[in-house]
């Protein structure tokens, strides 16, 4: 019997001996290279984190780093994979369904070029409720909020918490620092606004994924030195923490799904101008002044580029004083921590970072 996480790779067999020589759009990957990806992801990942990444697969999407930005933005995301998982299993996709007693309401916040739009996720009871502003990833290019509703959801469920999720302007119409200006600025202004979305004006956190898991520590960085009310826990999953892409997780996972070293040395071309911005302490966190931080919770995936920017990121804040505790998920990659509803272990990174949170809002 074939194991269901060996599908992918039978169909993308299958389809390079009906291709035989039939030529195929040059902005997606290759038969060769989907056939190789696969077969390495096969071998290394969970069951129902594989499930995902067939049905992404599926999708045949243009390979992000031989787009425009434009286009890029068009492309399927691994929201879209979810949701056809969810499909498949004949299982509501609503997101009220998949995170009961969390409600949304959609608002503006003041970023640092004119209003951002944010959605802020409200738990169950009367509040005031503790505040997370939370960044979504997307190399700073693509994607925005909605793509990251699943994580910023489960967060407002486990942290029993306001979530205020921002779309922050994006490269390459806006470079760098564009998106860590805004997210600074919307920080700024929730510090001093707490009670219109329901918060405790006491207590406060950062969190993000991906360039908004950077963010929520740059942002963290950055309200120390303006002498903001500093916030009681920083949450960063999957974080770009540092400059290089020759680190040993960039070349061992140089082909993964859904990220893969050329999408992120594209992601920086998009977002820089030049050598200085990419050795900028606001991305190369790593080299950063740290000092004074609160606790840090990192969460990182085993299958993925951006794994030992996490490690590195880690003992950057150990060497400089900061409380950090950080948690690498095996057998799932890049972008699980959203697949919550369908990828058991990104209930379990979810209900870990709530109970990180839970903590920190307590103390």
């Amino acid at each position: 019997m074939i194991k269901p996480n060996r599908v992918f790779v039978l169909s993308v067999l299958c389809a390079a001996i009906a291709l035989g020589g039939c030529a195929r759009d040059p902005e997606k990957r290759s038969v060769s290279e989907l056939a190789v990806s696969g077969t390495k992801s096969m071998l290394r990942t969970d069951a129902d984190m594989q499930k995902v990444l067939n049905k992404f697969a599926s999708f045949d999407a243009k390979a992000i780093e031989k787009t425009t930005p434009a286009e890029a933005r068009q492309q399927p995301t691994m929201a879209d994979a979810v949701k056809g998982v969810l499909a498949d299993q004949e299982r509501d996709s609503t997101p009220t369904a998949l995170v009961p007693g969390v409600t949304s309401r959609e608002t503006t916040v003041p970023g640092a070029a004119g209003a951002m739009p944010a959605t802020v996720y409200t738990p169950e009871g009367t509040g005031p409720f503790p505040v997370i502003l939370y960044f979504h990833g997307g190399g700073w290019v693509i994607a925005d909020r909605t793509v990251y509703d699943g994580g910023a959801r489960g967060l407002a469920k486990q942290a029993n918490a306001v979530v205020v999720s921002v779309d922050y302007r994006r490269a390459p119409e806006n470079k760098f620092p564009a998106a860590h200006d805004d997210a600074l600025a919307a920080y700024r202004w929730l510090t001093s606004n707490a009670g219109k979305v329901n918060g405790d004006p006491t207590r406060f956190a950062l969190a993000g994924e991906s360039a908004g898991g950077n963010l929520a520590v740059a942002t963290a960085i950055a309200a120390n030195k303006a002498g903001l009310t500093a916030p009681k826990h920083v949450l960063s999953v999957y974080p770009v923490a540092q400059s290089s892409t020759e680190t040993e997780s960039y070349l061992h996972y140089a082909d993964a799904m859904p990220l893969n070293r050329p999408m992120m040395l594209w992601f920086i071309a998009q977002v820089t101008s030049g050598a200085a911005d990419v050795k900028d302490p606001r991305i190369d966190l790593v080299h950063a002044d740290l000092q004074g931080l609160a606790p840090v919770t990192l969460i990182n995936a085993e299958i993925d580029p951006l794994r030992d920017d996490g490690a590195q990121l880690e003992q950057a804040l150990k060497n400089s004083g900061v409380s950090v505790e950080r948690k690498l998920y095996s057998g799932v990659t890049h972008e699980f921590f959203g697949t919550a509803a369908v990828v058991k272990k990104a209930q379990e990174a979810q209900e870990y970072a709530g109970q990180r949170l839970k903590a920190s809002f307590a103390k």
